[in-house]
């Protein structure tokens, strides 16, 4: 049975202190978390202090500060109340995006600046920055779509999660996943098995956004149907990707004519989508990257769009934003 939402945050008689009264003490204690853990995120986070008496937060800092927090919390308890889970994840997201809240509106509705949500047959997932959210517009809207930016971002998981969410709905047929199988650091001849034992280690990250996405059963069913297919970038030549979602990761270590291959692959009815990172180029020194080319060649080219993204939206561990800064501040 739906509940009553939490009443407008109130000043409180005391400075610088906003109340905010939650009518549900169930749906309170999952916002809070255990043992207050979601309190402490958004206070470590926003600058201020929260304090729980009863059904009530109260809420201590300067004055932009509590409006941040208070914005927050409630987006995360209208989500409790919509009958969805909660975790550090949607925290993260409602912290860097305001706190405006999940939106209800359909699929189509989705580019007139509310929230975006890609639904998969595990789970809900959101963009957590501006940066991905125009990214995961320019999927939906392009043909195709390129998405350029540093590790941790979440350029792969989104395009597969968009991929998903496109096959489950019929958009498409196929889903084709593909990345170039350069070296880095150790030689393909010297990894134990035959070339697929030694190719699926360079695809393992596409393995794992899918098990994100996909039941165990249903996954392995639809890859012996080919209906989900992972490769190496050297095995798309030669073929016509129609009606299908296609991925193509690590693009930076694809050379020039790897990528015009892999780029006129584009069959009728499909998507594409070229993911990379133009500071983790592991060609030989001396080969130029296709990334780069592909930047160069096709940025005026309507249906196709690349989406930027920076330290700014990694949404790993906050070490990796940092680190990222400290390597990108010494070139």
């Amino acid at each position: 049975m739906a509940t009553s939402p939490p009443t407008p945050p109130q000043t409180d008689t005391t400075p610088q202190k906003v109340l905010i009264e939650f009518p549900d003490n169930r749906l309170l204690v999952n916002l809070c978390g255990e043992y207050d853990r979601n309190l402490a995120d958004i206070e470590q986070k926003t600058s201020v202090q929260i304090v729980r008496r009863g059904n009530q937060l109260s809420i201590m800092g300067d004055e932009a500060a509590q409006n941040q927090a208070a914005k927050v919390l409630q987006a995360l308890y209208v989500r409790l109340e919509a009958g969805r889970d909660l975790d550090r994840g949607d925290i993260d997201r409602e912290l860097r995006m305001g706190g405006t809240g999940p939106d209800t509106r359909n699929q189509l509705e989705m580019f007139k600046g509310g929230k975006i949500e890609i639904k998969t047959r595990k789970k809900l997932v959101e963009p957590r920055t501006e940066a991905q959210k125009a990214y995961v517009q320019a999927l939906f809207k392009n043909d195709m779509a390129f998405g350029i930016g540093p590790a941790g971002t979440g350029k792969t998981y989104l395009a597969v999660a968009v991929g998903v969410s496109m096959f489950i709905n019929g958009q498409v047929d196929r889903i084709i996943l593909s990345r170039p199988a350069v070296e880095a650091g150790e030689r393909l001849g010297f990894l134990p098995g035959d070339m697929k034992d030694k190719v699926d280690p360079y695809m393992q990250p596409l393995y794992d956004a899918l098990n994100d996405f996909l039941p165990d059963k249903q996954l392995a069913k639809l890859f012996e149907e080919k209906r989900i297919e992972i490769a190496p970038l050297a095995f798309m030549r030669g073929r016509t990707l129609s009606n299908a979602f296609v991925v193509l990761d690590e693009a930076q270590n694809a050379t020039a004519m790897q990528m015009k291959m892999f780029l006129t692959r584009l069959g009728e009815g499909s998507r594409m989508v070229i993911t990379g990172d133009r500071t983790q180029i592991d060609l030989p020194r001396g080969v130029p990257s296709g990334l780069a080319d592909a930047e160069r060649l096709l940025a005026t080219i309507p249906k196709i769009s690349f989406s930027y993204f920076t330290a700014k939206d990694v949404v790993r561990h906050p070490l990796v934003a940092a680190i990222i800064e400290a390597y990108e501040a010494d070139t």
